[in-house]
This record gives structure tokens, C-alpha cells and sequence, in this order.
């Protein structure tokens, strides 16, 4: 069971992994935020870039990694980091 009582255990990538499951917490806490099940193409972003702050106000959802990968772009342009 996925849940705020399982263990959690950070990935080689960085990001946060319920144990149990391996289902990774930012994608859980969005779809709480959002109340649906995230689609496989859709993409968590963590608006501050710190892959183990999943607090709700700090993830959007984007349709594709393309875009999300528009708003990094971007992002490196405007202030100088990815």
C-alpha cells in the first residue's frame, strides 16, 4: 500500500520512492493535488528544482517531457541554471 506510512527511500536519480511500491512520491503527491491518476507521458515538475521537495505547492504537471524540458530551457536562459 502507497501511503504517508511507508518507508521511503531516495533513488539513484534523487527523487524520493515509496519502498513498497517504488512508486516515486512526487507522482503520489500530484495526483492528491490534482485528484486523478497521473497519465505515463505526464511529468512532475518541482517548480524549485529540488527533487525532494514534494510539498504540493512546489509540483505542476506538464502534458510531456517536451514541454517540460521547454520550461528548463528557459528557465537556464532567464537565470543562468537548469
Amino acid at each position: 500500500m502507497t501511503g504517508w506510512l511507508s518507508k521511503i527511500f531516495k533513488d539513484k536519480k534523487g527523487y524520493k520512492r515509496f519502498a513498497d511500491s517504488g512508486t516515486p512520491v512526487h507522482r503520489y503527491v500530484a495526483e492528491r493535488k490534482y485528484g486523478r491518476k497521473l497519465k505515463n507521458r505526464e511529468v512532475v515538475h518541482h517548480k524549485n528544482r529540488i527533487k525532494t521537495d514534494n510539498r504540493r505547492n512546489n509540483l505542476s504537471v506538464f502534458s510531456s517531457q517536451k514541454k517540460h524540458h521547454a520550461v528548463h530551457r528557459r528557465d537556464k536562459k532567464r537565470f543562468g541554471r537548469w
